[in-house]
């Protein structure tokens, strides 16, 4: 089963579990500030997707196999569930709530549609996996070396949270790049998964994204006809990160609606 990491509600609990599934490169522990705070009344379980964290490392990476992962998960912890998925983990997130929808009650998509996209991500595998390990001791340093294969210095620091200075035998990667590399072009696309989520739906985006355009809505509400769209300004792909409070808040006011 996929690694999880717990966060208990702070007071009485009166609403479902919420699961958070992150996107690609990232993992549980990116969302610990967010889960912690939708923690107050419910308990949250963030998740390190397959391949990624502390999640088994396994030899396909597709949504079929990501929704069964996330569907496995929910059978341990007791559904149905409200699911919140960004980009990678949204996608994951639309397939499971289009093949087996029982066990959702609400779901959150940030910033992906379900549609294939042209992009490639490999290029930021071969710039982790270039990255000199020998002696690394400290994240600073490692932000420093990076420096020179990743400019964007909020890109680094995303990436480093899946480098684990204290592992055995020295620094590594949490990250199966191997898998991640041979199955990009599943995990930017999209396999057409048929079937439809009548249960609310938000689609939450940045609005200096482009990766949710107005031509995806026709399909969208199509397979989605409750699917309420939102942005947040000021906002770009990983919206989480750039506007936490403002994320926090709109997922709050949907999760809580009715």
């Amino acid at each position: 089963m996929l690694a999880l990491t717990r966060h208990g509600a702070a007071g009485p609990v009166t609403a479902v579990p919420l699961v958070i599934a992150h996107g690609l490169y990232g993992s549980g522990r990116n969302w610990g500030v967010i889960a912690r705070r939708l923690a107050d009344r419910r308990d949250v379980v963030a998740v390190d997707m397959r391949n990624h964290g502390e999640s088994p490392h396994l030899a396909a990476h597709g949504y079929p196999d990501m929704a069964a992962d996330l569907a496995e998960v929910i059978g341990h912890i007791g559904g149905p569930v409200d699911l919140l998925g960004h980009s990678m983990g949204g996608k994951a997130a639309m397939q499971l709530a289009l093949t087996a929808p029982a066990l959702l009650r609400r779901l959150v998509v940030a910033d992906i549609a379900p549609v294939a996209y042209d992009h490639d991500q490999t290029r930021h595998i071969e710039a982790m996996r270039a990255l000199d390990l020998t002696g690394l001791a400290t994240r600073g340093e490692a932000d420093r070396r990076l420096a020179a294969l990743v400019p964007d210095e909020g890109l680094r620091a995303f990436f480093l949270q899946s480098l684990d200075l204290k592992a055995a035998g020295g620094p590594r990667w949490r990250l199966n790049f191997d898998v991640l590399a041979a199955e990009m072009p599943k995990i930017v696309g999209w396999p057409g998964t048929a079937g439809r989520f009548d249960g609310p739906v938000l689609f939450l985006t940045g609005s200096d994204s482009h990766y949710v355009r107005p031509e995806h809505r026709a399909g969208i509400v199509a397979q989605f006809p409750k699917a309420r769209f939102a942005r947040l300004q000021g906002a770009g792909h990983w919206l989480h990160a750039e506007k936490p409070r403002e994320f926090e808040q709109t997922v709050r006011a949907f999760l809580d609606a009715g």
